[in-house]
C-alpha cells in the first residue's frame, strides 16, 4: 500500500498553514540533509534549514492564507535510476500575493500558483524534492507581461476529468505507465512538415481525440492533438528542432494516472525565434515535469510544468527583472 503517499500530503499542507511556532515540528518530514531541486531562481538547496528559510518561508511570507489545493497526487515505485519510492504531485499554492515573492512584485490579490512536485520518501521524510513553479503564471496573474504573447490558452489548471487524482484508490499503475512510455518512445521522432510522429493520433493512437494539454505560462492550454501541435508543438520544434528528450530520473504510475520528469530532460540549440526571443544559437537545457490521465488504452490529459524562468535565462533575458521594472512604470 502507498502508506508514504497517504501520509506525505497532509504533512506538506501543515508546512504551509500551521502556526510559526509549529513550524520547526512540521519541517520535520524533510530530511536534515534533504537534496531540494527548485525552478529559477532558487535552484539547488541542500539541508532543511536551506529548505525552510528559502522556500517554506519565502511563500509564507508572500502569500496570506497560504494553503495547497492538490489537483493530482499520486505516488509509486520509480522504474528510472536513482530508484525508490516517489511522489508526483499537481498543486496550487493558494493566498492574496500581499509580499514579494522571489523578486515578484506582489499585486494584493488572490493568486493561484501552480506548482508540478516530485519527492523521493525514504522512512516518511523527503530525501529529494525537485520543484518547479510556475513563475510566468504568476506575473501573469499579478498583471504583469513576463511574455509578450500568448500561443495557447491562459487559464488557471483544472484538475482531472473524473475528478480522481488525489490518492487514487482504483485502476493500474503499470498500464497507465506502459501507455505513456510507449507515447514518449515515438514522439521524438517527427514530421518537420506536419510535425506528427507515429502512433500519436488516429486508428490505435496514443492520444484521445479529445485529448486536453495543460501547458505552463507563456505556452497555455489546448485541446486536440491539432490545438497542440498549433500551440505549442510547430512553435517548440521549429525554434529548436534538435530537441531530444526523455532523460528522465523518475517515472512512476498510480492508478490512470503516470508521472515523469527529467533535470533536465531536453537538451536542444535554440535555432529559431521562440516566446519573441530571436535565435541566438545557443546550446540550452529545459527541466520538465509530465503527469498524466489515461485510459485503458490512451492519454487523455497532461499536466506540463516547465522551468520557462531558467530557459528564458539561459536565453539571455530574465523576466523577473522586467517584471520589476513593469511593475515600477504601472
Amino acid at each position: 500500500m502507498l502508506n508514504y503517499r497517504n501520509a506525505l500530503r497532509p504533512a506538506l499542507n501543515t508546512l504551509f498553514t500551521c502556526p510559526q511556532s509549529e513550524l520547526e515540528a512540521a519541517s520535520a518530514v524533510i530530511a536534515p540533509e534533504v537534496i531540494w531541486d527548485m525552478c529559477a531562481p532558487v535552484n539547488r538547496l541542500e539541508g532543511r534549514e536551506a529548505v525552510v528559510e528559502q522556500v517554506i518561508m519565502p511563500l509564507r511570507h508572500a502569500l496570506t492564507g497560504l494553503h495547497r489545493r492538490d489537483e493530482i497526487f499520486i505516488g509509486g515505485d520509480n522504474i528510472r535510476a536513482p530508484g525508490g519510492q516517489w511522489v508526483g504531485a499537481v498543486s496550487h499554492y493558494v493566498g492574496t500575493f500581499n509580499a514579494p515573492l522571489w523578486g515578484i512584485p506582489p499585486n494584493n490579490r488572490l493568486v493561484f500558483l501552480r506548482a508540478g512536485e516530485f519527492y523521493r520518501v525514504e522512512n516518511g521524510r523527503i530525501t529529494e524534492a525537485k520543484v518547479i513553479i510556475d513563475l510566468i503564471d504568476m506575473m501573469r496573474q499579478a498583471g504583469l507581461k513576463p511574455i509578450p504573447f500568448e500561443l495557447g490558452t491562459e487559464m488557471l489548471f483544472p484538475g482531472p476529468a473524473t475528478h480522481d487524482g488525489v490518492c487514487p484508490t482504483t485502476g493500474d499503475g503499470a498500464r497507465s505507465l506502459d501507455i505513456v512510455q510507449a507515447m514518449l518512445g515515438a514522439l521524438h521522432v517527427y514530421d518537420p512538415e506536419t510535425f506528427g510522429s507515429d502512433n500519436q493520433t488516429g486508428q490505435g493512437g496514443l492520444w484521445a481525440k479529445d485529448m486536453f494539454w495543460y501547458g505552463p505560462g507563456g505556452i497555455g492550454s489546448n485541446f486536440q492533438w491539432e490545438g497542440f501541435v498549433k500551440d505549442h508543438r510547430a512553435p517548440f520544434l521549429n525554434a529548436f528542432p534538435d530537441r531530444q528528450g526523455g532523460n528522465h530520473y523518475c517515472r512512476i504510475g498510480d492508478g490512470p494516472y503516470a508521472a515523469v520528469s527529467g533535470w533536465p530532460s531536453m537538451t536542444m540549440t535554440h535555432a529559431g525565434p521562440y516566446l519573441g526571443v530571436p535565435a541566438t544559437g545557443k546550446a540550452l537545457t529545459l527541466r520538465v515535469m509530465d503527469f498524466y490521465r489515461c485510459t485503458q488504452t490512451q492519454i487523455a490529459e497532461n499536466w506540463v510544468l516547465l522551468d520557462y524562468v531558467d530557459l528564458l535565462n539561459q536565453m539571455g533575458v530574465d523576466v523577473i527583472a522586467a517584471a520589476n521594472h513593469a511593475r515600477a512604470t504601472i
